[in-house]
């Protein structure tokens, strides 16, 4: 005799019996539940703004240009007190008129007095983002031809050196020996500051040998084939008589140290 239980009769059907849910349909249930959190959270974080806007990079940009400006004001912090030093040492301290004349000497050479005569200023700036090869023959520019970069700069110091310049001032800062002329793409860093072009470089000494130096230059004869071709600016003019500011930084080298 057969067991009830395996009697057709009794057989439950498989719509009668209990379904468990599948792991796929749960799985992909989690995954619509997941990507709805997600889709709440980005409403509720962006609440109308940008936030593709790389939030890190905005921050440090304000940083740097933060610490320009500090850098810009302990120059000038720094420019008081050594007038002020300086005032000080005016006074009575033994020292002879030929150690007094050496002392002067030795500080207009090294760019911390103020120097007054004949000038010329060199402006250099980008060219525009749309431009086009002027000229038959060249190819159309790329993006890093149509930017200044540190070479040109660079150039146009040197130059002005061997034209006999006595001092030159960059943007708003003078030059000393230490000075390191330093770009970053199209954004130039002296002496612990930040610019953007355009670019300006004014140098005293004769302004008819300072040209010559500046057209003699091979390096800024190149510089001159992309003025032509794709726009860069370039401008020099006569400034009179000009008087550039003294060095009102540090003097003290900073260099790099082992670890212990």
């Amino acid at each position: 005799m057969s067991n009830s239980a395996d009697s057709p009769g009794t057989e439950s059907s498989p719509a009668a019996r209990p379904r468990r849910p599948r792991p796929v349909r749960v799985l992909t249930a989690g995954i619509f539940a997941l990507a709805g959190l997600l889709f709440f959270v980005s409403f509720d974080t962006a609440k109308g703004t940008n936030i593709r806007t790389d939030a890190s990079l905005l921050k440090l940009s304000d940083l740097i240009h933060e610490r320009s400006r500090k850098n810009a004001e302990l120059d000038e912090s720094n420019g008081a007190l050594r007038k002020d030093i300086e005032a000080l040492a005016e006074r009575d301290d033994g020292s002879t008129e030929a150690e007094d004349a050496r002392l002067a000497a030795l500080e207009e050479h090294a760019g911390t007095q103020k120097l007054k005569g004949e000038a010329i200023t060199v402006t250099l700036n980008d060219a525009p983002p749309d431009a086009t090869a002027k000229l038959p023959g060249y190819p159309e520019p790329q993006p890093d031809y149509l930017v200044i970069h540190q070479q040109d700069l660079q150039a146009v110091v040197n130059a002005m050196w061997q034209g006999g310049a006595e001092g030159i001032q960059v943007m708003d800062q003078r030059l000393i020996s230490t000075s390191a002329v330093r770009c970053v793409g199209n954004t130039l860093i002296l002496q612990g500051r930040v610019y953007s072009p355009p670019y300006t470089v004014t140098a005293v000494g004769d302004p008819e040998k300072l040209k010559k130096a500046l057209a003699a230059s091979p390096a800024i004869q190149n510089y001159m084939v992309y003025v032509n071709v794709y726009g860069l600016g370039w401008k020099v003019e006569d400034e009179g008589t000009t008087t550039l500011p003294g060095y009102s930084g540090t003097v003290d080298l900073h260099y790099a140290e082992p670890l212990d």
